[in-house]
């Protein structure tokens, strides 16, 4: 098995916005099918404008982005001020259209686990179909303890809601080892109907081909 196998392929591919155009040509020229992710909304910080979030992420679907990615206000969810959270989340998400939205928490920098909860309520409630827990950029990105508390409130949201929220833990994890580590973590808090593209994901740039190199 190598590389270049079609058998192997990922749920989508993440670029920054003024690429999505450049990657949705490309993939119309080579006839071939793949999610469009791109990373919006000010992205790494968030730190921008509500008016120039909504914009880019217009203007990113517009291009092509069939799934956007944005990142909560870590400024007011460390204020507690979960309003502010959950009303730019559910703005960010009429402004993506048919667009799948997954909304990262920058979970390594909310300091508790209770904010970490909250916000992953606050976004679950503002209509994001994952909730993600890492930009890559922040000092400590994926860890079990975190996963388990976002799945915690997934799992919660599912029985109150009927709706199914899906997962990704995205940052650090390299080895086939910490891959299924939160793979057997969302098995056992989610149960075995979230393991699959459309509710659970792993964001890594290096994992596919140390997981290769183990087989």
């Amino acid at each position: 098995m190598t590389i270049k196998d079609s058998s192997i392929t990922c749920a989508a591919v993440c670029v920054y916005p003024q690429r999505v155009h450049d990657v949705s040509q490309h993939l119309n020229e080579i006839k071939k099918k793949l999610n469009i992710a791109a990373v919006a909304a000010g992205f790494p910080s968030g730190q921008y404008h509500l008016k120039s979030k909504l914009l880019e992420v217009e203007l990113t679907v517009a291009d092509g982005a069939t799934e956007i990615d944005i990142v909560i206000s870590r400024a007011a969810a460390l204020e507690g001020d979960w309003k502010t959270v959950h009303d730019e989340v559910a703005a960010l998400k009429s402004a993506c259209g048919k667009a799948h939205m997954k909304t990262i928490l920058a979970t390594g920098e909310l300091k508790t686990l209770s904010n970490v909860y909250k916000a992953s309520w606050a976004s679950m409630l503002a209509g994001s179909d994952f909730i993600k827990t890492s930009t890559g950029k922040e000092t400590v990105n994926a860890t079990l303890e975190v996963a388990f508390v976002m799945c915690s409130a997934i799992k919660k949201f599912h029985e109150r809601t009927g709706k199914k929220i899906g997962f990704k833990p995205a940052g650090g994890i390299k080895t086939p080892q910490e891959a299924l580590a939160f793979i057997a973590l969302i098995k056992d808090v989610l149960g075995e109907e979230w393991l699959n593209p459309n509710l659970f994901r792993i964001g890594a740039s290096s994992l596919l081909d140390n997981c290769l190199k183990a087989l």
